[in-house]
Formats: C-alpha cells, sequence, structure tokens
C-alpha cells in the first residue's frame, strides 16, 4: 500500500483516533528513549497522530516538538489541540528533512510503508539526529516481509525488515542500538531505541 492510500484510510478515522487511542500506550518506551537524550533541542514525531501525547511528553521534557504525519485529517486535528507547535503534513519517505534532531520518535507510523522503503526511510531519520540524538521506532519482529490487517474498518498493511537488518542499519548509519523490546509478546510488536555516536 503506498503512502497516500495509507493516508486516505488514517483520514477516515483521525477523529475516532483522537478520543480512543489509549492514553498511556507507547509511553513507558518514548519515557525509556528520553533518558538517553539530552534536554533540549528540537524533536521530531514521525506518525504524530490526532491527538499529540507524544509531542507533549517531548515537550515536557524541554524538547521543541515537531509532528509530521501523512494524514492530513490527522495533522488538522493535532494542530487544533496544539496551535504552536509545528506540523507537517507529508509522507516520510519523500519528505525533506528541515533540521537535525535530538529525538526522533516513529511509534507505530514508519511500520506501514511498503518493505522497500523501509530500509532508506531508517537512513533518512539516522542521518536527521544530531551528534548524540536518539530516535525511538517500532517495527514487526518476525521475518522480513509484508502483511495485512484491518482497524475501525480501514484496511491497512505492513511491512518488517526484521529485527536484524534495523539493528544493522543501525550501525551501518553511525548509530548503535541502546535498547530493543518485544514489548507484546507473543505479538511480534518490537520497540528499538537507538542513538548516533556523539561525534
Amino acid at each position: 500500500m503506498e503512502p497516500s492510500e495509507t493516508a486516505d484510510h488514517y483520514d477516515q478515522i483521525a477523529r475516532w483516533w483522537q478520543g480512543n487511542v489509549p492514553p498511556t500506550y507507547g509511553l513507558a518506551a518514548l519515557e525509556r528513549a528520553l533518558r538517553f537524550a539530552k534536554k533540549e533541542g528540537a524533536s521530531l514525531d514521525v506518525g504524530c497522530g490526532s491527538e499529540g501525547r507524544f509531542m507533549k511528553v517531548q515537550r515536557a521534557h524541554g524538547f521543541a516538538p515537531e509532528g509530521l504525519d501523512v494524514s492530513p485529517a490527522m495533522v488538522e486535528l493535532a494542530r487544533e489541540r496544539d496551535p504552536e507547535a509545528v506540523f507537517y503534513t507529508a509522507d516520510v519517505s519523500t519528505w525533506e528533512v528541515p533540521r537535525k534532531y535530538v529525538f526522533i520518535s516513529a511509534w507505530d507510523s514508519t511500520f506501514h510503508l511498503p518493505l522497500d522503503l523501509q530500509e532508506p526511510v531508517l537512513r533518512k531519520l539516522c542521518a536527521a539526529l544530531g551528534p548524540a540524538g536518539v530516535i525511538l521506532f517500532t517495527c514487526g519482529g518476525g521475518e522480513a516481509g509484508e502483511i495485512k490487517g484491518s482497524f475501525q474498518g480501514q484496511d491497512f498493511e505492513y511491512s518488517t525488515l526484521g529485527v536484524e537488518a534495523f539493528v544493522r542499519i543501525l550501525d551501518e548509519c553511525g548509530c548503535f542500538c541502546r535498547h530493543l523490546e518485544y514489548d507484546q509478546y507473543p505479538e511480534g510488536h518490537v520497540v528499538i531505541i537507538g542513538a548516533r555516536k556523539a561525534n
């Protein structure tokens, strides 16, 4: 599924998402990742959605958060809730990164990208980190491939390169793995925290 199609499906559930996503979902992993990061500078939430909980936590930790989402409806609702924040409506695979970030989160977002975009996007996000910058992202923990699923009446596709490939890419990009966890075991949902080397 191309990112534009994913955007269309998320547009349909943007209002539902804002009111129904579990308020603490993913926040324990976010707090863990933030402990590795410097507490000042710009941060980026890839796939920020419509309710802004990751950006709110990043701001509370001293960051200047920015949000990126492929769904125009999600971004519109997020702006209503947080009108002073910077938001981008774009496909992360073609988006031109405007600056270096000290922290990047991509919680349950980049795994919607087609398989052939997984590696270039992770490389792009790693390159967007400043020295000692930290990245948090989720991926599928099974073998490399693509699967389909449905959520709130919308069809979605998911892909993964496999955990070993993601860790290899981090290393090739001058980053290293700080933490890796199957956080919903026995489901294959994996949290990875990486950090760019200081110099």
